[in-house]
């Protein structure tokens, strides 16, 4: 593999200040990539799309919220081509 390009099935953890609370979270690079593509698309700070994300969640941790709004997102995009 070259240099920079994180190994597959390996995490990368950021951490955010989301409602007052600092917390850190662990994905897959593919999902940071696609959640960077969408906050940039809306014009949002990364830490403002995960805190979206994050306040309809309901019960679900927060890692895998991030998984499935990307997997919706994917989905949603699939659909509309199709």
């Amino acid at each position: 593999m070259s240099a920079g390009i994180p190994k597959p099935g390996r995490l990368k953890k950021r951490s955010f200040a989301i409602a007052g609370h600092r917390t850190s979270i662990a994905l897959e690079p593919e999902f940071w990539t696609a959640l960077e593509t969408e906050a940039r698309a809306k014009a949002l700070a990364l830490a403002a799309l995960v805190a979206r994300i994050d306040a309809g969640r309901a019960g679900r941790n927060l890692a895998s919220a991030l998984r499935v709004h990307v997997l919706r997102r994917a989905l949603e995009k699939t659909t509309s081509t199709t």
